[in-house]
């Protein structure tokens, strides 16, 4: 397996920063378009073949040192008993949201059981391809998932910050009962093939720092003690909340294109950063691309970087913008 990636996460030097994209797999590539004319989104997840060929369509253009397997972040409400869609220009709906405490769940399927597809995808990534690049996994965190099934209004944060402060106690039991299944399901991931695993708890960044402290730090700290390979948090708009990401227990902080790299380096020491490419920065000329991208290698120092975006890739960038980021840190040599 090439290990750049996996030595960066855990603090080493490498010859050079590792580099992936969020949403890597996704509709700025046309064979993606292509494919999925032929199925829905949930059609293409829940078929391992498709979303291998999917996961792997970024190592054909531009081999990046992860691949992340083509799934969702909501995947994980399912063994919950939660059904979701993704309609076009809203994003993820929840058809049997959370209104009040009585629809709180208490128990979840075997999740090994219930979206085993996944584990099937790990599976056929490690063995088609595993020896060439690291296999990334990832989940949703119990916020952010939260933040998707309270109340009927998929656009808004709101209602699970009304939840919060209108039930608190049944706030807590519904973050915890993410927190049992988001554990299960990672450690999951790493049994079928994940070399690293990542938790987007994205709207974790609304908190107030005394807010993540108390409700969601505590959770983070157990859901990244159950994984023994590197793991990453990301949340985006962390101003002021830096600090307490780096104690949530992830190997690596994720950076969104917000924080200034070279404070984020000097704020958390030795800490390993991800990040954190401004994404409309890839909307320009490759040589602007890679100008910026050069920038961002440069604040983050020789050691402990994972490069990226600061957010997914998005969907109207050319494919020849997404290869020179790639490219540009394949040109660094230390």
């Amino acid at each position: 397996m090439s290990d750049l990636l996996v030595r960066a996460a855990r603090g080493e030097r490498t010859e050079r920063p590792p580099v992936w994209l969020m949403r890597q797999a996704g509709r700025y590539i046309p064979e993606y378009r292509d494919i999925r004319e032929q199925y829905t989104f949930k059609e293409a997840i829940k078929n391992p073949e498709v979303a291998e060929r999917i996961t792997l369509l970024p190592w054909e253009l531009f081999e990046p040192d992860g691949l992340v397997m083509f799934s969702d972040i909501l995947t994980v409400l399912e063994p919950l008993g939660f059904d979701y869609r993704i309609e076009s220009g809203v994003g993820p709906v929840v058809s049997n949201p959370v209104t009040d405490p009585g629809d709180v769940p208490t128990e979840f399927a075997d999740v090994a059981t219930e979206i085993d597809y996944v584990g099937d995808l790990l599976a056929r990534l490690q063995s088609s391809i595993g020896d060439e690049t690291s296999i990334i996994g990832f989940s949703g965190g119990p916020y952010t998932l939260a933040s998707y099934v309270v109340g009927d209004e998929p656009t808004s944060r709101k209602p699970i910050r009304r939840f919060r402060t209108n039930h608190p106690e049944a706030f807590r039991d519904l973050l915890s009962m993410f927190t049992d299944v988001v554990e299960e399901y990672v450690r999951y991931q790493v049994e079928q093939g994940a070399d690293v695993v990542q938790v987007f708890d994205t709207w974790a960044g609304v908190l107030t720092p005394d807010d993540y402290r108390e409700f969601v730090l505590p959770l983070h700290q157990r859901i990244f003690d159950a994984i023994d390979v590197p793991s990453i948090v990301f949340a985006r708009h962390p101003g002021g909340k830096l600090d307490l990401l780096a104690e949530s227990g992830a190997d690596v902080v994720g950076l969104d294109w917000t924080v200034d790299m070279a404070d984020a380096r000097e704020q958390l020491g030795d800490t390993p950063v991800q990040g954190n490419l401004d994404p409309s920065y890839l909307l320009g000329s490759p040589e602007f691309v890679k100008e910026k991208t050069h920038e961002v290698i440069e604040k983050a120092g020789d050691s402990g970087h994972i490069l990226n975006l600061g957010h997914g890739i998005d969907r109207t960038t050319p494919v020849e913008n997404a290869t020179a980021f790639v490219d540009a840190a394949k040109e660094i040599e230390r």
